[in-house]
């Protein structure tokens, strides 16, 4: 194998490419500013397993995902404090890999992977910068005990969650925080996930509650994989107070997503004030958006070729500003 790819240095024509990508995003994100503002993000990278050591892969090669995408992948999570990535696979080469362009400043927590049919061989992952965001002491898989006084009925979820969702708390410039990830299960149709959303909503409302002593600030991120606002699905997911993101309202989702018909599945979410006895944020959402990298990245293949390069869905990203002390 040549040295260049295992020292992870791009040949000149990929260097260049990468540069342009790089200055592209760096106006699309906003600048990190030391102890005023947390960039939040979440990515659901398409089976983000296996990966191909070369810089461009052979046609019929697979998996299709090379060094090249994965500094794509790297430009994009360098832009924020800590990203939430759903469809980590058992297979963590490309894991491996990301993490050896991001640097030794950056660092990830993961759940082992949830076997099963449903459960797919994900993982659930944080990446995040150690300059700006240091884990404060909470890791852990959200189960359900399917009791009434855990808030949900045996009638509202009849089994644990397909990929068990995932909670890490983290502190920067003071301010603590609790992220909760989740990959809600696709099932065969929109109505096979209404009791899973209902549940999250309900067992996350008395979470918090319970948490409510400790002040923290409470962020649910992933793919919750909701059509459209105002269906069913995002009726149960909204039903116990959670509030998407309005910074993130109406932008398209996946690189399939047509004009006019876009999904809602990625979502970044808080309760909001004046809901009795959950914590409220003490940091204020100030900007948000996401990262388009269809035209820059999707060269002579197509949409469905870039999904597996790179991914299907688009990464989307919330500014917190974080109060003066």
């Amino acid at each position: 194998m040549p040295p260049e790819v295992d020292n992870l240095a791009p040949p000149q024509t990929v260097a260049t490419h990468l540069a342009q990508w790089d200055a592209m995003v760096d106006g699309l994100v906003s600048a990190k500013a030391d102890g005023s503002n947390l960039l939040v993000a979440t990515w659901n990278l398409r089976a983000f397993g296996d990966l191909t050591k070369a810089w461009k892969t052979g046609e019929g090669i697979s998996p299709k995902r090379n060094f090249t995408d994965i500094h794509a992948i790297a430009t994009v999570i360098r832009q924020f404090d800590v990203v939430a990535v759903q469809e980590v696979r058992g297979n963590l080469r490309a894991l491996r890999y990301l993490l050896k362009v991001l640097g030794e400043d950056w660092a990830f927590i993961l759940t082992d992977v949830t076997l099963g049919k449903d459960g797919n061989n994900e993982r659930l992952a944080f990446l995040f910068d150690t300059h700006r965001v240091k884990p404060s002491g909470l890791a852990c898989e959200l189960v359900v005990p399917l009791e009434q006084d855990a808030r949900v009925s045996a009638s509202g979820l009849e089994r644990q969650f397909a990929r068990t969702p995932y909670a890490v708390s983290f502190l920067s410039s003071g301010q603590t925080f609790t992220l909760v990830t989740l990959h809600v299960d696709y099932g065969t149709a929109a109505v096979d996930r209404v009791p899973e959303l209902k549940a999250i909503a309900k067992w996350l409302a008395g979470w918090a509650e319970r948490e409510f002593g400790w002040d923290h600030n409470l962020i649910a991120l992933g793919d919750f994989n909701i059509d459209r606002a105002g269906d069913p699905l995002f009726e149960a997911f909204t039903s116990t107070g959670l509030t998407p993101a309005p910074q993130l309202e109406g932008l398209p989702r996946t690189i399939f997503d047509k004009p006019g018909a876009a999904h809602f599945y990625d979502q970044i979410a808080w309760f909001t004030k004046g809901q009795q006895h959950r914590p409220v944020l003490n940091l204020e959402a100030v900007a948000g958006g996401q990262v388009d990298f269809v035209d820059a990245l999707q060269g002579d293949g197509t949409r469905n070729d870039l999904s597996w390069h790179v991914s299907d869905h688009f990464p989307l990203w919330i500014e917190f500003a974080i109060p003066a002390s």
